[in-house]
């Protein structure tokens, strides 16, 4: 048998495994990156989402607070009309 052979022969007996193990290591590396990713963005939405449940406690209150005066000056209105019955 040549040399050349016989060492590329090792080559691919012992090279084998070295590229299976980087290919896991590559993999894992690239789904920790993509979990990291996928982590930060959950936390962007859930901080958009508090956000803009606060802007709508806001506006909820200021529409409450609206009707209510509506309806202070209405029942104003029902006396006056009583009244003049």
């Amino acid at each position: 048998m040549r040399p050349f052979y016989y060492v590329l022969t090792l080559l691919f007996l012992f090279g084998t495994p070295l590229i299976i193990f980087a290919m896991k290591y590559i993999s894992s590396a690239y789904q920790a990156r993509a979990k990291a990713g996928g982590d930060e963005a959950y936390r962007e939405l859930a901080q958009r989402a508090a956000a803009a449940q606060s802007e709508t406690a806001v506006s909820l209150a200021s529409m409450k607070s609206e009707l209510t005066a509506i309806g202070t000056r209405l029942s104003a209105v029902e006396q006056i009309l009583k009244a003049v019955e």
